[in-house]
């Protein structure tokens, strides 16, 4: 059964989702997954815009267009920043639009993953064994997570970043790119790990660290 979709946001990580639909969709062309409605975003640049007519894809207007959307339609939070997703989160939740959950085909998921909606694991992410995901959790091109982790609703880990065995990555966290978490650690809520870090202690909440060993 095709399901009506609208993405939220149309920067450059909403049409990236754009991506991972059709990626997913190409998987069987003759019962497509998903039927995009169009984009939904309060403050849409020209640019952006103009890049959604490229992609032949509609905007809609902004997040209040969801309040119109026909029957069992989904959405999925095209939004990098795990505080903004956050944010955008609570102000439509009041809606009860369920949240679609997009793992592109050339993801990769091991055996006992449990995540919440909203799930989105682009192409090259590979997950292994026992690990558990909140809400909104996305992760980014060519990034790992491995086993008997834990990471919490809004969690963003960037292209290239690893995060080793057994970590806990609170709510919020944002891990940059190709920055590295080590076994067993955990990252508080709403912290930052900066693009090439190596974490090699608790990071405390909302702290930023960076460097190698990240400080």
């Amino acid at each position: 059964m095709t399901v009506d979709l609208v993405i939220v946001g149309c920067g450059g990580h909403g049409r990236e989702l754009f991506g991972i639909v059709q990626a997913i969709n190409g998987t069987d062309p003759a019962r497509p997954r998903w039927r995009v409605l169009g984009f939904v975003d309060d403050r849409p640049s020209e640019v952006n815009l103009k890049r959604l007519q490229r992609l032949d894809a509609a905007y809609l207007g902004g997040t209040d267009r969801l309040r119109d959307l026909p029957g069992p339609a989904h959405h999925v939070l095209g939004v990098g920043d795990p505080r903004v997703r956050r944010l955008i989160d609570q102000r439509i939740a009041d809606l009860g639009l369920p949240a679609a959950s997009l793992v592109h085909p050339l993801a990769s998921v091991g055996a006992d993953l449990v995540h919440g909606e909203g799930l989105v694991a682009f192409a090259g992410a590979r997950v292994t064994t026992n690990v558990r995901l909140g809400r909104h959790v996305h992760l980014n091109q060519n990034a790992t997570v491995g086993h008997d982790s834990v990471l919490a609703d809004f969690v963003s880990v960037n292209p290239l970043a690893a995060v080793s065995g057994d970590c806990h990555l609170d709510s919020g966290v944002l891990i940059g790119t190709t920055a590295a978490v080590l076994q067993g650690l955990r990252v508080g809520a709403d912290a930052t790990v900066g693009a090439g870090a190596c974490v090699v202690r608790d990071v405390p909440p909302g702290s930023v660290v960076m460097g190698v060993p990240a400080r």
